[in-house]
């Protein structure tokens, strides 16, 4: 969420932020109702201010004069209720607005409408050129016994699967190294719930706008399946004031993430490439509002990630991703692509976020800087690895012409010291 003295004092530019992300914002209305809502404090001052006067006045005044300033107090409290409850109203409405309003976008981010506009500022790896008749993945794994897309629909419907034997420990294998990855570097390692309040989606910038892709557990409960393990990391210090020594603070997370993949029909309907379910390591960063040293963080989450990707020998590209296919919470985003044959392209495999304070002025999450200040932190977060995406660039990517699987080094270890896994077909 945008600071309301900021958008104040900068409202072209929020505007024209909103314009290059493609997301409605009414900006005079915002600023409409917060005159008006300033303009109403000062007047509820005002007659807290002449109650406590005659308050006072009527402890001394003469009998013949009390009644007059009983009554004046009692029309007083009458127009002093009516206008805090109508401030409290128009509030809440101000609040709602104030959600909907995106971060304002980085210069470095490029214009265009979605996500055919990204702009591509690496590649890395040369994309494999088979001298087979290559299989795409659902083919491969499912003729090695290890991919049942069939029994998983009668157990939860489309968009669902059910990983078995060498493909199931290699998931496994992904998600360990990643770990291991991250944990070497220095990231403290979390096992945190997949289950959170409506409360802790709204702190991090998924509500208002996401809940359509959300599963929501019934109203008793008030609880939402996470898609991203970033949710209850970045929230875990919510209203805390950390101590500048704590900072930075690095986090890395595997959970189960849950998606609806709503608005998503008829596309990408073959395979693990958009799926209700899945595995997946998450990279947090929290520190300090100081917005070189986020920029320091952004490319360092990202190098992660590349890092991992080049250790699994798999070809990828960044892109720098557009305002029109940038998320409302973002100040600018960078997203790895991964090469995946059966596509005869690149597929989205990471998405590497900074965000300023948008998500711990929601989360009230701060620290006390070196002159005692209370500020807010900055926060930041990035894919290291999610298991069904990065399943189909390894099944796709390593496949040998009898149907077996090459194994890279970096998972060998994981997978009993095997070079490869599956039986010639």
């Amino acid at each position: 969420m945008l600071d309301l003295k900021f958008i104040r004092q900068f409202p072209d530019l929020v505007k024209q932020g909103a314009r290059k992300k493609r997301i409605a914002c009414d900006v005079d209305l915002i600023l409409k109702l917060d005159e008006e809502a300033r303009a109403r404090g000062t007047e509820l001052d005002r007659l807290r201010a002449e109650q406590n006067t005659l308050g006072g006045q009527v402890a001394k005044a003469p009998a013949a004069e009390k009644k007059a300033l009983l009554e004046r107090l009692a029309a007083i409290k009458t127009s002093h209720n009516a206008l805090d409850a109508a401030q409290r109203e128009q509030e809440a409405e101000l609040h709602k607005l104030l959600l909907r309003v995106p971060n304002v976008p980085a210069d470095a981010v490029p214009e265009g409408k979605d996500d055919s506009e990204n702009v591509v500022i690496e590649h890395w790896g040369e994309p494999r050129k088979f001298e087979f008749a290559a299989k795409d993945h659902v083919a491969l794994a499912e003729a090695q016994g290890w991919l049942d897309i069939e029994r998983a629909a009668r157990l939860s419907g489309s968009r669902n699967y059910l990983l078995k034997g060498d493909l199931s420990l290699l998931e496994s294998a992904v998600m360990r190294f990643a770990m291991d990855l991250m944990v070497g570097r220095g990231f403290v390692p979390l096992s945190v719930p997949t289950l959170v309040r409506t409360e802790i989606m709204v702190g991090t910038g998924y509500f208002p706008g996401g809940e359509e892709q959300a599963y929501r557990c019934d109203e008793r409960d008030d609880l939402c399946l996470v898609g991203t393990a970033e949710v209850p990391v970045t929230a875990l210090h919510m209203d805390e004031i950390l101590r500048l020594e704590e900072l930075p603070i690095r986090y890395v997370a595997q959970s189960s993430c849950y998606r609806r993949e709503a608005g998503a029909a008829g596309k990408d309907t073959r395979g693990l490439y958009r799926v209700h379910q899945f595995q997946k390591v998450e990279q947090v960063v929290i520190d300090v509002a100081d917005a070189a040293r986020s920029i320091e963080h952004h490319q360092a989450i990202l190098k992660n990630s590349k890092d991992l990707l080049e250790a699994l020998e798999l070809p990828y590209r960044v892109v720098n991703v557009c305002g029109g296919d940038l998320g409302a919470p973002q100040i600018q985003k960078f997203d790895i692509e991964t090469w995946m044959p059966s596509r005869n392209g690149y597929g989205e495999t990471h998405s590497a976020s900074r965000f300023h304070d948008y998500q711990a002025r929601r989360l009230n999450l701060r620290y006390r800087d070196e002159q005692g200040k209370v500020r807010l932190c900055h926060t930041l977060n990035n894919t290291v690895a999610a298991s069904a995406r990065i399943l189909i660039a390894l099944l796709e990517n390593h496949q040998n012409a009898d149907g077996t699987l090459r194994l890279p080094k970096a998972l060998s270890v994981y997978m009993g010291g095997r070079t490869q896994l599956g039986r010639a077909l």
